[in-house]
């Protein structure tokens, strides 16, 4: 089985999805014969042609606006954000349209769309290529939000992405894209949305988290082992919907749980999760529900020390995991 990064994963799970369906097509900035900013769609536009794969000016609303005109007249567009930071123009037309469509319309309309974004710090980006943007879009019903954190998911979560009736905003954290290496299917296939996964079995705590974090608290999980703590790790892969039987089931084995994200922690993603948490399992908690987050800061700092100050790591979330088990 051939071993691939997670960028390359995307760049085949929009190939292999545009060969099987002609009404897929991308649109975005520099998407075309540069291949996108981190070669996301390269190859693409040599292959499939000017009229599938569109470079678009530097204007978000109008490349979501656009995406919602094709998806509502029968194509299926997958549109990139080229930075997580931009998407802030495109926010109306995403939350007031393209959410609010099938509903709006008595079920009678969907809107078929990806929207992809990279999202996250940790590449030297500083104030505006930095932010982790999950905790505004989660919160809006008729939106779909993955965000994976392995080439494998990555490449079946986005081709159930491309395949959905409904819109999906698509999170690639991007410092994961030349992280990690795996084993990744040459043929199609697909990752159902809306559940979690538990990559990592244990009796001790439990852990949530998504993207790079989630990456980190394997590693962190891995260290505490040789300490005698046992962690079960979770991915969550889709923050809407969640999956809270995964999340509660943990949660009652293990009797202690801790939610981890990059995003600021003051109303970040993490306390929807403490509220599942608190709600349905309460009876079984051993300790109180904890989280790890971002900084009061409003993105990552550009200067490396302070980044690295700003960002997650193993240490860090061993740390709060040794805190929690010593409870």
């Amino acid at each position: 089985m051939p071993v691939k990064t997670m960028i390359e994963a995307v760049q085949e799970a929009i190939r292999q999805e545009m060969e099987r369906d002609s009404r897929v097509m991308v649109l975005g900035e520099d998407v075309g014969r540069k291949g996108g900013v981190f070669g996301a769609t390269r190859g693409l536009f040599e292959k499939f042609g000017g009229e599938r794969v569109l470079d678009t000016p530097l204007a978000e609303s109008a490349i979501v606006g656009s995406a919602i005109g094709m998806a509502l007249n029968g194509l299926r567009p997958v549109a990139e954000i080229q930075f997580a930071d931009f998407i802030w123009p495109a926010a109306n037309q995403i939350i007031s349209e393209a959410a609010r469509i099938r509903y709006r319309s008595n079920n009678t309309f969907s809107v078929p769309m990806v929207i992809r974004a990279p999202y996250g710090a940790g590449i030297h980006g500083g104030l505006y290529h930095s932010q982790s943007i999950e905790a505004f879009f989660a919160h809006v019903p008729g939106l779909v939000v993955i965000t994976p954190s392995s080439p494998y998911d990555t490449k079946g979560l986005l081709m159930a992405a491309i395949r959905s009736d409904d819109p999906v905003l698509f999170l690639e954290h991007k410092k994961t894209y030349r992280m990690l290496r795996e084993e990744v299917p040459e043929a199609p296939y697909t990752v159902p949305i809306g559940t979690a996964k538990i990559v990592r079995e244990g009796r001790d705590l439990s852990v949530f988290s998504y993207g790079l974090s989630l990456l980190y608290a394997r590693e962190a999980a891995d260290t505490l082992a040789q300490e005698g703590i046992d962690t079960e790790v979770v991915d969550l892969r889709t923050l809407r919907p969640l999956d809270t039987a995964t999340i509660l089931q943990s949660v009652r084995k293990t009797g202690k749980a801790l939610i981890l994200h990059e995003d600021t922690q003051f109303g970040g993603f993490g306390a929807e999760v403490a509220a599942v948490i608190a709600q349905g399992a309460f009876e079984y908690l051993d300790a109180p529900v904890m989280r790890q987050g971002g900084p009061e800061a409003p993105a990552a700092p550009f200067s490396k020390p302070l980044e690295e100050w700003w960002m997650p790591s193993p240490a860090k979330i061993a740390d709060a995991m040794r805190e929690l088990a010593e409870y």
